[in-house]
C-alpha cells in the first residue's frame, strides 16, 4: 500500500464533500468531484500550496490546529477526526502507532482468554470473539448457527464480500457492507502496511468490486454496537441488537453478542434457533465427546461447547 496514507485520506474525503454543503456557490461545470484543493485551503484558512504539500506527502507534520480546520471543512465526526490525527501522527513519525494490528493474525495476541471461552458457552446468546482484522477466533454454537461468517476460523470480511451465502441473509445489505468496511478501517487504524492486513485487503479488492468501492471512500466508523436485521433459512427474519465489548489483556479482541428485545418475535425466533442448534449438537454427541476427551486446547474447547480456531491462554 502507499506510504502516503494521510494524503490518500485527504483526497478521498475532499472528493466526497459537495461544494454547496461547504457553503460555496457552484457555477458552470466542475470537472473535479467534491471540493478543489484551493477551496479546501481557503475554507481551512491555510495556503493552497501548503494543502497541496499535505496531499502529496511532501509535508507530514501538520499542526493540530490545521488538522482541526481541515476536519471542519470535511465535516468529520469525532471518530473520523481521531483517525485523521492518527494518520498525521504516524506519517510525521515515519512509523505506525504501536497499538494497532501489526502481527495480530495468528500470533500470541490472538489467544482467547479461557474465561472468555467459558463465557461464550454459558451466555445463552449468539456470541463470538474477533480480532482487529475481523478474524473469528472463537464462537459458540448459537453464533455458528446464526450466520456462516460467525463461525470460528472465518474472516467476516472475506465471508461477507467473497462468499455466496451472506448477501441473502441481510435485507440491509448495502448498509451492512459499508458499516463493516468503515469499522474495519477504524479497527486497523494506521497499520495498513501490516503484511497480513495488506494481503487481506488485496484479496478483497481483487475479488469484490463492492469492497474496492467502499475501501476507496476511506470511511471510518467506531467499533460500536447497533441494530442488525437478518434473515435465517430456518427461523425467518430477526431484528437483533449487536453489542461489542473489549476483552482486557488482549490486542484489541472484541466479544460480539447478539440479543433480541424480550418478548419480541425476534426473541422467539432466536429461542427456536437455540433449540435447533442444541438438537444438532446432541446428534453429534459422539464427535463432541471425542473432542472433549482430547488433551490441551481442543479438549477444553470440546468441553465448553465452543469452537476456537486458535490457541488460548490457560492461566
Amino acid at each position: 500500500m502507499s506510504d502516503n496514507t494521510l494524503g490518500e485520506y485527504l483526497r478521498a474525503r475532499r472528493a466526497l464533500v459537495r461544494p454547496e454543503d461547504a457553503g460555496l456557490r457552484v457555477t458552470g461545470v466542475r470537472r473535479t468531484p467534491g471540493l478543489r484543493r484551493e477551496e479546501v485551503a481557503t475554507l481551512a484558512g491555510i495556503s493552497a500550496d501548503y494543502y497541496l504539500r499535505l496531499e502529496q506527502g511532501r509535508d507530514r507534520n501538520p499542526s493540530g490546529q490545521v488538522l482541526d480546520a481541515i476536519a471542519r471543512v470535511f465535516d468529520l465526526d469525532a471518530t473520523a477526526n481521531a483517525y485523521l490525527r492518527g494518520l498525521a501522527s504516524a506519517s510525521g513519525s515515519g512509523a505506525a502507532a504501536p497499538d494497532r494490528a501489526r502481527g495480530s493474525r495468528g500470533g500470541r495476541s490472538d489467544r482467547v482468554p479461557t474465561g472468555t471461552l467459558q463465557l461464550l458457552d454459558v451466555v445463552g446468546l449468539p456470541a463470538f470473539v474477533e480480532n482487529r482484522a475481523f478474524d473469528v477466533l472463537a464462537a459458540n454454537r448459537l453464533a455458528s448457527a446464526l450466520a456462516p461468517g460467525m463461525r470460528a476460523g472465518e474472516n467476516r470480511l472475506r465471508t461477507m464480500f467473497l462468499g455466496h451465502t451472506e448477501q441473502g441473509r441481510y435485507p440491509d445489505w448495502e448498509q451492512q457492507m459499508g458499516g463493516m468496511v468503515a469499522a474495519f478501517r477504524s479497527s486497523i487504524g494506521t497499520r495498513v502496511d501490516d503484511p497480513a492486513i495488506t494481503s487481506l485487503v488485496g484479496e478483497l479488492s481483487l475479488g469484490s468490486e463492492d469492497f474496492r468501492r467502499l475501501w476507496a471512500r476511506h470511511d471510518v466508523r467506531p467499533l460500536a454496537g447497533g441494530t442488525v436485521r437478518m434473515w435465517h433459512p430456518e427461523v425467518g427474519e430477526l431484528e437483533l441488537r449487536r453489542e461489542k465489548l473489549g476483552i482486557g489483556g488482549t490486542d484489541g479482541q472484541l466479544l460480539v453478542l447478539h440479543h433480541a428485545e424480550p418478548g419480541s418475535p425476534s426473541a422467539g425466533a432466536l429461542a427456536l434457533l437455540g433449540s435447533l442448534a442444541a438438537g444438532a449438537a446432541g446428534g453429534a454427541g459422539g464427535a463432541g465427546g471425542a473432542a472433549g476427551g482430547a488433551g490441551g486446547a481442543g479438549g477444553a474447547a470440546g468441553r465448553l461447547g465452543t469452537t476456537s480456531s486458535t490457541s488460548y491462554d490457560l492461566d
